[in-house]
């Protein structure tokens, strides 16, 4: 009996923290009918003649109109029926950039759209996201594309210890605050600012830069930079 092969993909979860909330890139489904949601996140097929890589770039440039990002491999998703049309195993990646990258991608393109990524369980727990909009109203995400963004939020909460990945989510030059609300959108609750600010300074990842922020509703902070 012959054997089907399945197709290869990749999808991709861009990850920002905006107004002090995590939030990702959602693209709209035109086939919302055949894939069991409205939403999903930006992906494309692995060509024949093409790496891995490449098709997560291609996607990058094609579908969400950047450049470059940080991008991490997550996980391999195989469900025999995570989609409903065709067997299809996808290689997905996150991908963290400052809020104006992606807020400049949905300004180009009515298909994107920023959510809220909110979980209802603590720590790495585990478990599926959901993606609301600004108006409050949950997105209807296709595919296991809920089960992902969960996995991308596991992901970033058990690196944060030992790692600088949450700085990728910053401007070149940033406040202790604006960090501070990036480490407090990833896990989903509040840090003690004394305590926070001494244990990233510790680390020994950033500088000061002598300069202060111009345009503040707070008193004008130090600005720092990544080392």
């Amino acid at each position: 009996m012959p054997h089907t092969k399945p197709s290869l993909a990749v999808d991709l979860a861009l990850i920002t923290v905006a107004d002090g909330e995590l939030k990702c890139l959602m693209m709209k489904r035109a086939d919302a009918d055949k894939v069991g949601g409205e939403w999903a996140l930006p992906g494309g097929y692995v060509r024949v003649d093409e790496e891995i890589d490449n098709t997560v770039q291609r996607v990058l440039n094609e579908k969400v109109g950047l450049k470059s990002a940080y991008l991490e491999q997550l996980f391999t998703y195989g469900a025999l029926d995570r989609d409903p049309r065709e067997r299809v195993v996808s290689v997905t990646h996150f991908a963290l950039m400052p809020s104006s990258d992606l807020f400049q991608a949905v300004l180009k393109s009515e298909s994107l759209q920023l959510a809220s990524v909110q979980t209802n369980w603590d720590g790495e727990t585990g478990g599926v996201a959901t993606a609301i909009s600004d108006d409050g109203n949950t997105f209807s995400l296709a595919f296991d594309h809920a089960e992902i963004l969960g996995d991308v939020v596991k992901r970033l909460r058990g690196k944060l210890d030992y790692t600088n990945i949450a700085l990728e989510l910053l401007p070149e030059f940033f406040t202790l605050r604006q960090a501070q609300e990036v480490y407090e959108a990833i896990l989903g609750r509040g840090l003690t600012k004394p305590a926070f600010r001494r244990k990233l300074l510790d680390r020994k990842t950033i500088k000061a830069t002598g300069r202060r922020e111009e345009a503040s509703a707070f008193r004008p902070a130090e600005l720092y930079t990544r080392l």
